[in-house]
């Protein structure tokens, strides 16, 4: 994946070793039984001293086809970087893969109220196989669909839909805004359309999941060419797969290493005037206090925890959804354009949160709001 040949010659052992990565960073073979002893002390190592659970990282390739054989070669691989010139066949997403995934929830399931999540592969309608059926697998798979769906509101009530349709039954979703292998979204979408994600975020059901510096709407990280630590970059150059601009350190302050480190950090940080932590937590209407507010709504409002999420028609260049449980309803309204829109809906709303921060909570007189450009809105709906 990383260029070169993924056989490493060992002279120690006087053998060689497989390496889906790095050369660093040698393939276990997950077919031997100890191996599985050996990851299972290591999981009940950290178990026992409390941790809350584990996301595995690039679930699909644990394990590789028992004969070794070699992937074919991509027909549309011309021009492309090296984990697409094959078709990975052999190596990626083996039927076995879900065994040791089985494996590994066992051990877990051995220490209540700890949790398995983990990257998966394949397309939306796959995910429900990394539940599990007779025997669980993981608790949650990793969701990536508002990261990778275009930013409009058709595209994005269509994804969302095509995820809780392939869900199996009493499976809970997750969403993912963000990590350590995919570019910033608030650089894809933009600051302002990052509060509107934040209230989608929040306010979907299924476990929210953001990546450090997400709740301060962090975006890319210029970095210059003699300051590149991704390997990605260093062995396969000239397709844009740096990560550094994803993983560069966040500023906690504006002083001059943003209170990351008192001696040189290890990737450049933020430029100057970014966005940082401690400017947030003294703004009222940040990007920071959006997503508190959030996290008190709901925290308060179990409709937004536990309740059905039941679609609206989009249109207009607005998302909208309902949220119900127990007779009470919420609405949710977002704006995907910068300009404004008139939204309409049934019933006695009252508004209770703007992405703008800049609403106090009140009674609407109608069924409709003017939403100004890139604001989402929660309404709560009386008891029919």
């Amino acid at each position: 994946r990383f260029g070169g040949s993924a056989w490493e010659w060992c002279e120690a052992r006087r053998q060689y070793y497989y390496h889906s990565f790095l050369v660093e960073q040698p393939d276990l073979n997950w077919r031997n039984a100890e191996v599985h002893a050996a990851m299972a002390d290591v999981m009940r190592f950290w178990l026992d001293r409390g941790v809350d659970g584990f996301r595995v990282d690039a679930s699909a390739v644990l394990i590789k086809d028992a004969h070794l054989r070699d992937n074919p070669r991509n027909p549309e691989a011309e021009g492309k970087p090296p984990p697409q010139r094959q078709t990975p066949v052999f190596t990626d997403d083996r039927p076995e893969t879900m065994h040791c995934i089985e494996f590994m929830r066992g051990v877990i399931d051995e220490y209540p109220g700890r949790l398995l999540c983990g990257e998966v592969q394949g397309k939306t309608d796959r995910i429900g196989h990394f539940y599990g059926t007779e025997r669980p697998r993981l608790h949650l798979p990793l969701n990536f669909a508002l990261l990778d769906t275009p930013w409009d509101a058709l595209s994005l009530q269509a994804a969302i839909d095509a995820y809780f349709n392939a869900l199996p039954e009493r499976a809970w979703p997750v969403w993912v805004i963000g990590g350590h292998d995919k570019q910033r979204v608030a650089s894809k979408i933009g600051e302002a359309q990052m509060r509107v994600l934040a209230m989608l975020l929040m306010t979907l059901k299924g476990t929210p999941f953001l990546y450090m510096g997400d709740e301060i709407g962090r975006k890319r990280v210029p970095i210059p060419p003699d300051r590149i630590r991704d390997p990605f970059e260093k062995l396969v150059p000239g397709f844009g797969l740096c990560r550094d601009p994803e993983r560069a350190p966040m500023r906690w302050d504006a002083s001059v290493n943003g209170g990351f480190t008192s001696g040189a950090p290890w990737l450049p940080l933020d430029p100057e005037g970014s966005a940082n932590v401690t400017d947030q937590q003294s703004d009222e209407r940040s990007t920071l206090a959006l997503f508190r507010a959030l996290v008190a709504v709901r925290r308060e409002h179990a409709c937004l925890r536990q309740g059905r999420y039941e679609p609206l028609r989009s249109q207009s260049d607005v998302l909208a959804f309902r949220r119900v449980a127990n007779g009470q309803e919420m609405l949710v309204a977002l704006n995907i354009a910068a300009e404004p829109r008139k939204w309409h809906w049934q019933g006695s709303g009252h508004l209770l949160l703007s992405t703008g921060l800049d609403q106090a909570p009140r009674s609407l007189p109608e069924a409709s709001i003017l939403l100004r450009g890139n604001e989402g809105v929660i309404i709560t709906l009386q008891p029919r």
